[in-house]
This record gives C-alpha cells, sequence and structure tokens, in this order.
C-alpha cells in the first residue's frame, strides 16, 4: 500500500512529465508552425537583391551618400541587438540639442529652411531600428537623390509613391516609406 506522501509524489512526477511535454515540446512546436504558416515574416522578412539578402523590411539600417534616401536617425546606431530608444525625455537638454543638431544638418543636406523638416528626421523611433520614414520626408529628400542619381525629380517622386505603404487595416498608424525597399528601387531605376 502507498503512502500519502508516495501517492503525491508520483502524482506530482507524473504532472511534471505532462507539463514538459506539453510546454517543452507542443508549445513551441505549435509556435513553430503557425510562424510557418505566415512565410518570411517567421524569418524576419529579409530582403534580396542580386542574390543575396540585403536587409529586412522590419528593421533599419543607415544610408549615407547623396544618391541614397536618408533612414530615420537611430539611438543606437541601427544596432538590432541594442533596440531601444534613447530614454531622454522631451525637455531634456541633451535631446533638445541633438534636434537642433539634427534639424541643421537636415536643413543644410535638403537644401531647405529648418522649419521644413520633418519631425521623423530628428527623432529616432521607440526601438531605434524603424525602417520607415514619412512620406513628408521622402518627399523633402527627393530633389537632392534625383540630382545625384541623375534621374528626373518625377521617376524618383514615383519611386517613393510606389514604396509608400498606407495605414494598416485603413486607420492604424501613418503612412509610411520603407527606405531599404525604396533603395532598391532606386538601384534598378539606375
Amino acid at each position: 500500500m502507498l503512502t500519502d506522501l508516495t501517492r503525491q509524489s508520483l502524482a506530482g512526477l507524473r504532472l511534471l512529465l505532462v507539463m514538459t511535454v506539453l510546454l517543452g515540446v507542443g508549445y513551441p512546436l505549435a509556435v513553430w508552425a503557425a510562424g510557418q504558416a505566415f512565410g518570411d515574416r517567421a524569418e524576419g522578412q529579409p530582403v534580396s537583391y542580386d542574390g543575396r539578402v540585403v536587409g529586412s523590411r522590419l528593421l533599419g539600417q543607415q544610408f549615407e551618400g547623396e544618391r541614397w534616401f536618408h533612414s530615420r536617425p537611430s539611438a543606437n546606431d541601427y544596432d538590432s541587438l541594442a533596440s531601444a530608444p534613447s530614454n531622454l525625455g522631451p525637455s531634456n537638454p541633451d535631446l533638445l540639442a541633438l534636434i537642433a543638431e539634427r534639424r541643421a544638418q537636415v536643413a543644410q543636406t535638403e537644401g531647405v529652411d529648418p522649419t521644413q523638416v520633418p519631425a521623423d528626421a530628428l527623432t529616432a523611433s521607440g526601438s531605434g531600428l524603424d525602417p520607415h520614414i514619412s512620406p513628408a520626408y521622402a518627399a523633402l529628400q527627393v530633389p537632392r537623390v534625383a540630382r545625384a542619381n541623375g534621374l528626373s525629380e518625377a521617376t524618383v517622386r514615383r519611386l517613393v509613391a510606389a514604396s509608400t505603404t498606407g495605414r494598416s487595416f485603413g486607420f492604424l498608424g501613418e503612412p509610411g516609406v520603407n527606405v531599404l525597399e525604396l533603395n532598391l528601387a532606386l538601384q534598378r531605376a539606375d
């Protein structure tokens, strides 16, 4: 005859084994299967060009030079392992100085008045890795990019329009332009 302690121990052991199988094997397999059902979303939505992966639709990266559209600033130099905001508040003197510096730099690069520089050209996103810029920031960059690539502004505007996505479900978020996809479209247009 089993004692109460032995019965409770065996019940606890059975529960441990069942939960280990359910949560240690079954749940991860279910999550993996659900991820596979959504294709490249589970893989980070890699973007290929000339047969090699050049980035992800989900992560911003830095583009330098006159011929490329520039991304939104990053609080962490586009390091995907250190995804985080700067945690500086809106009245922090360091953040205000950084915004003033960025405003002057973008205004000089684009040849516009500093008051014309959109907010997403000045501030990093919450993750520091937003792959999108606003249509206003893309439009601000069109003359420079067209000139540097020897393309008409109308051609570059069409590329921007083709790379612009609307609101999710028609009402969530704001329209945006994926900078990597836009720059690849620009590369193909040359």
